[in-house]
């Protein structure tokens, strides 16, 4: 595996992050969309909720090789503590080592923000996001059948939760994403793995 950089997403990963996003919208049933986004869709979606939701990259010597992100989970007030999670990589780089640190990190910036819980959606069958999900500690909370149509066949969701705080965690404030990713990188928020 090439040497590569964690880092927070920037303005100008978005074409990167679209073309990577649009190979799984037109090819996979891992993402639900029917339509390819553009970078200035992603972009502002990013810019839209920066200030609390992390998006990071994983770089090597030619650019950005994959992305994760964290979003809404649900919009009501008392889902602000919980994140919903997901990954995509390159194509040709899928395989060789590159998601497990990348989740990884994403969960320790959300553990250094102090959210308490993060969910992660998989469409199934996907034993290479289920492994995932499951090195890292997320467990198996329920499945959806046929909640998905895509390519003239029904698939079903489940989700997979992970407790990012001890269950008696007193939240607070959640930290910016730029805070909480210089605290992981020193250390603090690291998760389990």
């Amino acid at each position: 595996m090439a040497p590569t950089t964690l880092r927070l997403a920037i303005a100008g990963d978005f074409p990167t992050i679209a073309a990577i996003t649009n190979h799984y919208i037109r090819t996979t049933t891992i993402h639900f969309g029917y339509e390819e986004v553009s970078a200035d869709e992603l972009r502002a979606l990013w810019q839209q909720h920066e200030a609390v939701y992390p998006w990071l990259c994983c770089i090597d010597a030619s650019g950005v090789v994959g992305y994760a992100k964290a979003g809404v989970f649900r919009a009501r007030a008392a889902y602000h503590w919980t994140t919903e999670t997901g990954i995509y990589l390159h194509p040709d780089r899928c395989g060789q080592g590159h998601g497990r640190p990348l989740y990884s990190r994403l969960l320790a910036v959300l553990r250094a923000q102090g959210f308490q819980s993060a969910i992660g959606g998989i469409a199934l069958p996907n034993a290479a996001s289920v492994a995932l999900h499951e090195r890292l500690g997320f467990a198996a909370a329920g499945r959806i059948p046929r909640a998905g149509r895509k390519f003239d066949a029904w698939h079903d969701i489940g989700f997979w939760c992970l407790d990012l705080q001890a269950p008696d965690h007193t939240p607070q404030d959640l930290r910016t994403p730029a805070a909480a990713f210089a605290a992981s990188t020193a250390g603090e928020g690291r998760p389990g793995v």
